[in-house]
């Protein structure tokens, strides 16, 4: 688990674009409701950008 990874990495010079998933815990169980949140942001985000999916 990474936290302030937006204040770490200039995303600007990155060529890619990160999705921060924020959960209890890195299990199935955790993370399996947020699978339509984050199917919805990885449809959308851009280059050089960073989004979160949260609970």
């Amino acid at each position: 688990m990474d936290g302030n990874l937006e204040f770490r990495q200039n995303l600007a010079t990155l060529p890619v674009a990160v999705l921060v998933i924020e959960a209890v815990g890195n299990r199935m169980a955790h993370l399996q409701p947020l699978v339509p949140k984050m199917l919805r942001e990885l449809n959308h985000i851009q280059p050089r950008t960073l989004r979160r999916v949260a609970a």
